[in-house]
């Protein structure tokens, strides 16, 4: 980035520091505090291990320095100022998740334009929403806008500040569904139906919530889908799952159309045949629902993450604190444009040809200088693939 580009975006994020008010997160004078500046040369330098005390007023300090990314740490401390963790004392941290859209397993990248991206992450965040709504009853939550490519949760019940990197490797794990297969889900019940010496064992997937919850929904569409078909078209589909011959496909349509409310129920021990279909139902499930967070973030008690409100010099787009009620409406290359950068044009020199899709329109800039609204020319020269035209 040459230094006149780099002098015009450092001058105009003050600008949009000057025009608006940050709330801080709670405890904020307990935690560490950090920002990139618009420094030259190839690498970013990050300035951390700061107070509240160290940079003052927060409104004076954006306007003043004008950083090019803002963080704050997940969690708090006695001294958060202290050069090293061991001296800053931990008395525990929020519970912290960050969704990517590059780590997405349903992104492709080279194809998948950014707003694809963005909306694919959403998508992802609603599942992790509700993980730590219904699954696990959080209540409060603090939803962002990343700014970039994805989006951020604060857990900030109490229940949670003091758990340890491996009980927050146990949440990971479960929203993830990592190492879950039927035999971690079901549970099993004694049966004697029969007044047998030894009774028998039913084993069945617990539908009242969780990833059981998630199975037997799936299993439960299965079985319409099946009964839908009819046997004879049921009978060859079933017979194209890996290990399950036309014997076993007969048998399996027999006992989900005779058995259907079991089915539903989560009895997995309806028919020797049916477990097939079960573990590939809990498979696709865990792939298809599973939430695909970047797991180091939400192990690391010491991280810092971005302060909603500021923006985000890779983009210059805000990162945005979202209330629950909007995120269905929420179109972050609508909603998180600056209106510090609305209404008004510039001259970029552009490296090579770029499609955006901004404020609910497209533009397409091909190499060389081009006159292109303020908001467009400030996404492309924070990502790097356009310069301010000299004057």
């Amino acid at each position: 980035m040459e230094e006149r580009t780099r002098a015009y975006l450092r001058g105009r994020f003050g600008d949009f520091y000057r025009r608006t008010e940050i709330r801080l997160p709670p405890r904020a004078d307990e935690r560490e505090w950090g920002y990139i500046p618009w420094t030259s040369g190839p690498d970013t330098t990050m300035v951390r291990h700061k107070s509240t005390l160290d940079l003052g007023d927060t409104a004076a300090f954006l306007e003043r320095e004008r950083p090019r990314h803002v963080y704050f740490s997940a969690g708090f401390y006695e001294e958060p100022g202290a050069s090293t963790m061991q001296e800053k004392t931990w008395l525990g941290s929020d519970l912290v998740f960050d969704l990517d859209a590059d780590h997405l397993p349903s992104v492709t990248l080279g194809e998948d334009s950014y707003a694809e991206m963005l909306a694919k992450c959403k998508d992802a965040l609603l599942r992790l929403l509700d993980f730590l709504e219904r699954d696990f009853g959080f209540e409060d939550l603090t939803v962002t806008f990343s700014g970039g490519r994805g989006y951020h949760v604060h857990v900030r019940d109490e229940g949670v500040y003091d758990l340890e990197r491996e009980q927050r490797r146990e949440i990971v794990d479960y929203v993830r569904g990592n190492e879950l297969d039927l035999e971690t889900l079901v549970t099993e019940e004694a049966v004697d139906g029969l007044g047998l010496k030894n009774p028998t064992t039913k084993r069945t997937l617990p539908a009242d919530g969780g990833w059981g919850r998630r199975v037997t929904d799936r299993l439960g569409e299965f079985a319409d889908d099946l009964l839908a078909r009819g046997e004879d078209d049921a009978v060859e589909y079933l017979a194209g799952f890996d290990g399950v011959g036309e014997k076993s496909a007969r048998a399996i349509y027999n006992v989900v159309a005779n058995n259907t409310e079991a089915v539903r129920a989560g009895n997995v021990d309806v028919h020797p045949a049916f477990l097939k279909v079960a573990r590939k139902y809990v498979a696709e499930t865990v792939e298809a629902e599973n939430a695909p967070i970047d797991e180091p973030v939400t192990t690391d008690t010491n991280r810092l993450i971005r302060l909603p409100g500021t923006l985000h010099g890779g983009s210059g787009l805000e990162v945005q604190r979202l209330d629950r009620e909007e995120l269905d409406d929420f179109d972050p290359l609508v909603d998180a444009v600056p209106e510090t950068f609305v209404g008004h044009d510039i001259t970029v020199e552009v490296q090579a040809e770029r499609t955006l899709e901004l404020l609910g329109e497209t533009l397409t800039v091909t190499p060389g200088d081009h006159t292109v609204p303020e908001y467009a020319g400030v996404f492309l020269m924070a990502r790097g693939t356009a310069e301010k035209a000299k004057e």
